[in-house]
C-alpha cells in the first residue's frame, strides 16, 4: 500500500522510519508546509521517496495513494484529516485527535460522509506490557474498582509543546487517558481536575495535572502528571496501580507487572500469592498502530483508535482542562455534545 505522509518534524521523521521498515506499504509521497522540509528529510534519512511537496491537495491527486498519514501539530489535524476524507483516502493521524471537541466531530462526520476509516494511533496502546496488565486486571483482579496512574518527566522538546495552554494534558496525558480505557474496558462518567505550573517549568502552560475521574461501572481513575518533573523518570507509559475484588497489580519502569492475589482471608491482612506475568510478542508502538491500521483497510475489523471510539479519549482531555478552568466536577457527556 502507498502512504502520503503529512508533516516532516521529529515524529514524521519517526513515522517514516516505521513504514520505510513495513513489508506492507511504501513512502509514495512525503509533504510539509515548510518548503522544501519533506525533500531534506527523507534525504537525510537515505529514503528514495518518488514524490515531495508543500500542498496537500496537489499531492492527493499526483500521488493518488492508499492512505494519509497525518503527523502535523495537533491544531492542523482536522483540516488535513478533513481534506484527504474528503478525497476517498483513508488517514492515520497522530494523537491527539484534534485541538478542540467540535474539530473532532467534524472529523468523524468527514469519515462518515466518505466511508472511509479515520484512526487516531494511540501508538502505546501497542505495549506487550500493558498488554499483559490488562490480562492481570482481568483475569487474576476480577476487574479493577481502582486504576492509578503517576506520570512524571521532565521532557524538554522545544517547539510547539513548549507554548501550548495545556501541555501535559492535551499533548502527553492522551496516551495515559487513553490507556485506562483500554485496560480497564470502561468509559468515562465525569472528573475533577486541576492543572498547574510550577515557578521553575520551561513550559508557557501548565505542565502538571491532578485528575479524578468517575468510569462507568463505578471505577475510579486516579492521575497524576508533570512533564517538568527533573529526575526520579516514571516509564513514559506511567506507573500504574489497580486494585479489584482478589488483589492488587502493579506495572512500573516498563518491568513485567506483578499482581498479588487473595489465597486465604484470614487474620488482619488475607494471604496472598504474587505472581510476575509473562508478556507475548507484539507489534509495538507506531508499527502495531500501522500494521493494525493496515489490517482494518484490508479486512473491515474495526482497529483501536477509529475515530468514534477515540473521540472519548478526547473527551477525558477537554473535560480535565474544563474542569481545572471551572474548579469543579465536569460530566464527560457534556464535552461530547458541546
Amino acid at each position: 500500500m502507498r502512504a502520503l505522509i503529512v508533516g516532516a518534524g521529529g515524529m514524521g521523521r519517526a513515522w517514516a522510519n516505521n513504514i520505510n521498515k513495513s513489508s506492507q506499504c511504501d513512502i509514495a509521497g512525503w509533504i510539509d508546509v515548510r518548503e522544501g522540509a519533506a525533500a531534506t528529510a527523507s534525504a537525510e534519512m537515505n529514503l528514495a521517496v518518488p514524490y515531495s511537496g508543500n500542498n496537500l491537495a496537489d499531492a492527493l491527486r499526483d500521488v493518488q495513494p492508499d492512505f494519509v498519514v497525518d503527523v502535523t501539530p495537533p491544531e492542523v489535524h482536522c483540516s488535513v484529516t478533513v481534506e484527504a476524507l474528503a478525497a476517498g483516502i483513508p488517514v492515520l493521524g497522530e494523537k491527539p485527535m484534534a485541538s478542540s471537541m467540535s474539530e473532532a466531530r467534524r472529523m468523524i462526520s468527514a469519515s462518515e460522509s466518505a466511508g472511509k476509516l479515520y484512526m487516531v494511533s494511540q501508538s502505546r496502546r501497542y505495549d506487550a506490557g500493558l498488554w499483559a496488565f490488562r490480562k492481570v486486571i482481568e483475569e487474576k483482579l476480577g476487574g479493577a474498582g481502582v486504576l492509578n496512574a503517576d506520570f512524571y518527566i521532565g521532557a524538554h522538546f522545544g517547539g510547539f509543546r513548549d507554548e501550548m495552554p495545556s501541555p501535559l494534558v492535551l499533548d502527553m496525558a492522551i496516551h495515559t487517558f487513553d490507556e485506562s480505557r483500554f485496560l480497564s474496558g470502561t468509559d468515562p462518567v465525569a472528573v475533577y481536575a486541576e492543572e498547574f505550573n510550577p515557578g521553575w517549568s520551561w513550559y508557557k502552560g501548565d505542565a502538571c495535572a491532578s485528575a479524578i475521574f468517575e468510569m462507568s461501572g463505578g471505577l475510579r481513575f486516579t492521575y497524576r502528571g508533570s512533564w517538568c518533573a527533573e529526575g526520579l523518570h516514571t516509564s513514559w507509559d506511567a506507573d500504574w496501580r489497580a486494585v479489584g475484588p482478589r488483589g492488587s497489580a502493579i506495572w512500573k519502569n516498563n518491568e513485567l507487572p506483578v499482581s498479588q492475589t487473595i489465597t486465604r482471608k484470614a487474620g488482619f491482612f488475607s494471604e496472598c500469592e504474587e505472581q510476575t506475568e509473562p508478556t507475548e510478542e507484539i507489534a509495538s508502538g507506531i508499527a502495531g498502530s500501522l500494521t493494525e491500521f493496515i489490517e482494518a483497510i484490508q479486512t473491515g475489523r474495526m482497529p483501536n483508535g477509529e475515530c468514534h471510539d477515540n473521540i472519548k479519549s478526547l473527551a477525558m482531555v477537554f473535560a480535565a482542562i474544563e474542569s481545572s478552568k471551572r474548579k469543579e466536577r465536569v460530566l464527560i457527556e457534556e464535552i461530547l455534545l458541546s
